[in-house]
């Protein structure tokens, strides 16, 4: 055996070989498994007592895909001295042993068992008969394009080619992974069989109808479904890829576009003159900065964090099966769905009980809207509602494992709902906030349990949003923050920890994108370059859109007020927000009129009165110099969050900016931009902004110091975070709210 692929050969001539990396959890195609590969491969080809292949995985499952951690370690990375033929001749490895897979002259069945994703799909197209197991763990597909990638081995020639076009470039553009049925009805897969009778009935296949010849490489074969040059439906696959393409990524996310020229291109072509091609455009992609970006943070970072790297040792895990849930409005009660989901007890509480009921029915609708598109059944509906208590009695939490509050952003408020719940609350369960921006140490000197205190901040809504920020206060203790995160774990969050301080990172993090938008605004700058700027940066909607969706009334009572006195109020006097509100009644989308007029149909325009109410600018700035703005207020906004400490590495800044506040995800979060930028050029860029456009665009002294040590946030160089370190010196000195900075421990 090697290291990773089992070799046996039968009575009958079956040889089955067995995938199972040794030194790993899950098969994963690295350079050890294709070497492994190749060599078995090799030696099927030369053993005359091997009459078929029988390809299975010795783990719970299949290939989950190519190594990219591998990648992003630069272990795979193809090296920069090679001419670029020999560096795709390096990187086609894997394509040239499955060609000579498909080609021995050996009938091949594969047994699809768990996920087959990417590579590991790759892989089982390059057999002759794919049967899969009927089960629900078992999901195909090529979500390369998730990654930044391009299917490298294959997967964008052999796809069309067995399922069409029409049916292809959609999977492929969207990285989607279908279950076991759908891919027996697309014709990914020859049959779906229960476990039991899987493998019996490849081996059946092999022993009695094994062909020997991919259906490509049989004389007189035809595309299913046409060509783009002969069938109307299948060019429009491509016109409409394109246009869907470019209007989603606005040319930020290269990898479609090129799954998109592999197939128009390659679909024409003799089949190994297509995967070479293939093999072309991979590299281009493999070698953009982008596809780097979204490994380093969407698997890399993102695997360490779900893994709860950040967990201090030592501490036995938290036994939480009944969560209480403080505050049934749409934050607490989308909590509650996610964590009944999970499978948690809810006991979810209100000031009446009237309020926790419509709590529990913000739960029953999205459950019943999953009904109806066939998500999920009504029992599992019943069974998830079931696990949800509304109440309005205090007492329901004397008996659970976990508190977290979600009332409303008021220091009062909370002191109310605290000292009640400590009524109730054993003394030795956490309690956790899910404010926003409120200091945690503040908060936790309004309890009696400093050290069993902590910030949960979840995202709206709280059901699908898939970041948690866990926010440590001054005294919150180890095995409370290690308890926050095995809760987190458990509703299927991704977890970053952050250090105590106003805003903490995500919330301070967009108040940055906000702010310099809106600042645009009002210096007279079009709404419409704004918006669109930030559209064309990568930002999943405008400032203004934003804005709207919040309210622009949202804790600006004080300011509205004084606007509304002012007969002779401008928009540059006064905050643009509340002069909105204050001059025009513009609350946003909530009564149909802020920065856009929302019409009944659900679509909405920008106000035709906005040039009357903010004057526009005679020259109007370049696009370039607007998302200029827009990136760089967020890039030392981010830099100054790791220069004070909130941030304990990198890694939980650029997860907290893409996973929760929209940050491009195509740049890998605010420090792999930086990096990839250079940090030097960084510091010029922030320079000259703030020269031009004022102080939010001030160079941390750490930065500066990284600029002129050749220093980065990643890699050998990288820079060690003062949060790691307990150096949290926040913006503030903690006047406004005792203990407004933690410290890391």
């Amino acid at each position: 055996m090697t290291n990773s692929i089992g070799y046996d050969v039968d009575e009958v001539g079956v040889c089955t070989l067995t995938m199972d990396d040794q030194g790993a959890t899950v098969n994963a195609v690295g350079g050890r498994f294709m070497a492994d590969l190749a060599a078995a491969i090799a030696r099927v080809v030369a053993d005359d007592t091997a009459k078929g292949i029988l390809l299975v995985s010795g783990k719970d499952g299949f290939v989950a895909g190519g190594d990219l951690k591998e990648m992003d370690n630069g272990k795979a990375r193809l090296s920069t001295t090679l001419t670029p033929a020999q560096r795709l001749d390096l990187q086609q490895s894997l394509s040239n042993a499955l060609r000579t897979l498909e080609t021995l002259g050996k009938p091949v069945a594969v047994v699809i068992n768990g996920v087959a994703a990417g590579a590991g799909l790759e892989l089982a197209l390059a057999c002759h008969y794919r049967v899969a197991i009927d089960d629900r763990g078992v999901l195909l597909g090529l979500p390369e394009s998730q990654v930044g990638l391009i299917p490298g081995s294959g997967g964008t020639q052999r796809l069309p080619r067995l399922i069409g076009v029409e049916k292809a470039v959609p999977l492929m553009l969207q990285g989607t992974l279908v279950p076991a049925a759908k891919a027996k009805e697309l014709g990914i897969v020859h049959a779906v069989l229960p476990r039991a009778e899987a493998r019996a009935e490849a081996r059946r296949w092999l022993l009695e109808d094994g062909d020997p010849v991919q259906p490509w490489d049989k004389k007189g074969f035809a595309v299913p479904g046409g060509l783009p040059t002969t069938s109307p439906n299948v060019g429009r696959v491509f016109f409409l890829g394109n246009t869907v393409t470019r209007a989603k990524t606005f040319g930020n996310s290269p990898a479609q576009t090129a799954i998109l020229a592999a197939v128009w291109e390659g679909i024409r072509l003799p089949f190994d003159t297509a995967v070479r091609l293939e093999g072309k455009y991979f590299q281009r992609i493999f070698e953009d900065p982008t596809s780097k970006a979204i490994i380093r943070t969407m698997f890399v970072s993102k695997k360490s964090a779900d893994k709860l790297s950040a967990r201090p040792a030592g501490i036995p895990k938290a036994d939480i099966k009944r969560l209480g849930i403080a505050g049934a409005g749409t934050m607490g009660a989308g909590i509650a769905l996610a964590a009944a989901k999970a499978g948690l007890q809810v006991v979810l509480l209100d000031s009446t009980e009237e309020k926790a009921l419509a709590g529990k029915s913000y739960a029953e609708k999205r459950l019943n809207r999953d009904v109806e598109k066939g998500r999920s059944t009504p029992e599992k509906r019943d069974a998830i509602l079931g696990r949800i208590e509304a109440t309005a009695d205090f007492s329901g939490f004397g008996d659970v494992d976990f508190v977290v509050e979600a009332v409303f952003e008021s220091e009062s408020v909370k002191r109310e709902v605290y000292a009640e719940i400590e009524k109730h609350l054993p003394r030795g369960v956490v309690l956790a906030s899910n404010t926003s921006a409120l200091p945690i140490t503040g908060l936790a000197d309004l309890t009696g349990r400093a050290e069993k205190f902590v910030g949960t901040h979840f995202f709206s809504p709280a059901e699908r949003m898939p970041l948690v920020e866990i926010i440590r206060g001054r005294g919150t203790s180890d095995e409370t923050l290690a308890h926050a995160l095995d809760l987190a774990q458990i509703l299927r969050k991704t977890p970053i920890v952050v250090n105590d301080s106003w805003g903490f990172f995500t919330s301070r993090f967009i108040g940055s994108f906000l702010t310099e938008s809106m600042r645009m605004v009002q210096e007279g700058v079009l709404p419409a370059l704004v918006e669109n700027g930030a559209r064309m940066l990568g930002m999943p909607q405008g400032a203004l859109t934003v804005a709207d969706a919040v309210g622009l009334d949202v804790g600006r009572a004080p300011l509205i007020a004084k606007v509304r006195a002012d007969e002779n109020a401008a928009a540059t006097d006064y905050e643009l927000g509340a002069y909105m509100v204050g001059k025009y009644d513009r609350l946003g989308r909530k009564n149909g009129k802020g920065f856009y007029d929302y019409r009944a149909d659900g679509s909405k325009r920008l106000w035709a009165g906005l040039s009357e109410a903010i004057p526009p600018l005679a020259e109007q700035p370049s696009i370039g110099e607007v998302k200029s703005r827009i990136l760089y207020a967020q890039l030392a906004e981010g830099a100054r969050a790791f220069a004070e400490g909130v941030l304990l590495g990198p890694a939980d800044g650029d997860l907290g900016a893409t996973l929760g506040v929209g940050f491009p995800a195509h740049l890998g979060g605010p420090f792999v931009a930086m990096d990839q930028i250079g940090i030097a050029e960084v510091v010029a860029e922030l320079d000259r902004l703030r020269g031009a456009h004022g102080e939010k665009f001030a160079v941390p002294d750490l930065l500066r110091r990284m600029a002129e040590n050749g220093q980065s946030f990643y890699g050998a160089n990288a820079v060690v975070s003062p949060g790691a370190t307990g150096e949290v010196s926040g913006p503030d000195s903690g006047e406004a709210v005792s203990g407004a900075r933690g410290q890391a421990k």
